[in-house]
């Protein structure tokens, strides 16, 4: 218990090189793939994102990572990142990867089963709905959860209607 509150200068030293240094790796390899990097378009994304911050926390306080295995995992994880977002472009590959929206309501009505199968539950939607600033169910066009788990809110007057491109799962 006595080694949980000791340290030396030495190794909050290491601590903090290895964090500049996978931190300089961080950004280069963000500059390098872009800004999906940190996106939440799908739940792959997300995962990465999840990895890359493991990643980061492990070569930073272990001491039987190395800086260099560190940034070997970071390029690792990018060069993942990188092959499953160009090969998105394929149906077959966007099928395995991400989820599909889920439809919550519909005019104002709740879908029959929606909320409980994507384990939503009213207090989070009407939650949401206020944050869209609905302040009555018949302004809402739909509610749908996102295959990033956000939710969105489509409302506004009665004489528009939702592109059917919008709505295409």
């Amino acid at each position: 218990m006595k080694e949980w509150f000791s340290t030396s200068d030495q190794s909050l030293l290491a601590i903090a090189i290895t964090a500049v240094g996978t931190y300089i790796a961080l950004v280069i390899m963000t500059r390098i793939s872009g800004k999906r990097s940190f996106s939440k378009m799908s739940s792959f994304d997300f995962a990465i994102t999840v990895a890359i911050g493991s990643v980061m926390a492990t070569v930073i306080i272990s001491k039987s990572v190395t800086l260099w295995h560190g940034i070997a995992g970071l390029i690792s994880i990018y060069v993942i990142q990188m092959l499953v977002a160009h090969s998105r472009r394929w149906k077959s590959v966007r099928h395995i990867m991400d989820n599909k929206p889920t439809l919550l309501m519909k005019n104002g009505k709740l879908i029959d089963g929606s909320l409980e199968k994507c384990k939503v539950t009213e207090s989070d939607l009407k939650a949401k709905l206020r944050e869209a600033n609905v302040i009555q169910l018949s302004e809402v066009k739909a509610v749908v959860f996102e295959s990033t788990g956000d939710i969105s809110v489509l409302h506004g007057s009665d004489d528009k209607e939702i592109d059917d491109w919008i709505m295409d799962f």
